[in-house]
């Protein structure tokens, strides 16, 4: 039987709660998807033509999933570059447990692997 009761603290809520926004548009679930499987990194002009939507848009969504770390940017002189920050990828189910009630093997918060 699950021990706690009460609501998850108000800080990790919000944290959760920023993570399963930046996911809530389809098109921000398939530039995760894209990058995590290809595995690595991509102009945006890359992800617009596997997309098939408009560079402003793609750029305001990996704005988006920047913020909460989920993709993370490289610079190489004037280009950018996106990629998956598999780090804080690895913890998103976890975050569903924990808000579920179920336990969870990693602590809340992710970090940035290796941001340039």
């Amino acid at each position: 039987m699950n021990e706690q009761r009460g609501p998850l603290d108000r800080d990790a809520a919000v944290e959760y709660a920023s993570w399963f926004k930046a996911l809530a548009d389809p098109t921000r679930v398939q530039i995760v998807s894209l990058l995590a499987r290809r595995g690595v990194p991509l102009r945006v002009g890359e992800i617009v033509e596997a997309v098939a939507v408009g560079q402003s848009t793609v750029s305001a969504h990996l704005k988006a999933l920047a913020e909460v770390r989920f993709v993370l940017v490289e610079r190489r002189g004037t280009a950018a570059f996106y990629r998956i920050n598999d780090a804080c990828v690895d913890c998103f189910p976890s975050a569903a447990d924990i808000v579920m009630g179920r336990p969870a093997p990693e602590p809340p918060g992710c970090t940035d692997e290796g941001e340039a």
